[in-house]
């Protein structure tokens, strides 16, 4: 079953986040994964929910979505993320 990591993204460091939005895709092309949503315009339908910026990505499931967040292929490119922006992000299973 599909799994999709979902990220509320924040950018902080535009230079550095840059460079990681360079670096990331190889990252997730080596577990299978590919872009559904990257940073497209955002627009609210209920609640008061306002992110900047969305990002969804496609898995195979969910063990290849947690294996490329916890891999050591991305942990050097994570942690460009982690100092260049304020991320909150969950996988979820898909139907």
């Amino acid at each position: 079953m599909s799994a999709y990591i979902i990220a509320e993204v924040e950018v902080t460091d535009p230079g550095t986040f840059e460079e990681y939005r360079k670096l990331v895709p190889s990252t997730i092309e080596a577990f299978g994964g590919r872009y559904v949503a990257r940073g497209g315009a955002v627009g609210g339908l209920e609640g008061n929910w306002h992110p900047k910026r969305i990002v969804i990505i496609e898995f195979d499931d969910m063990e290849r979505a947690r294996a490329w967040q916890g891999s050591e292929l991305y942990a050097p490119v994570k942690a460009m993320r982690e100092a260049s922006s304020n991320t909150r992000m969950i996988v979820v299973e898909g139907v």
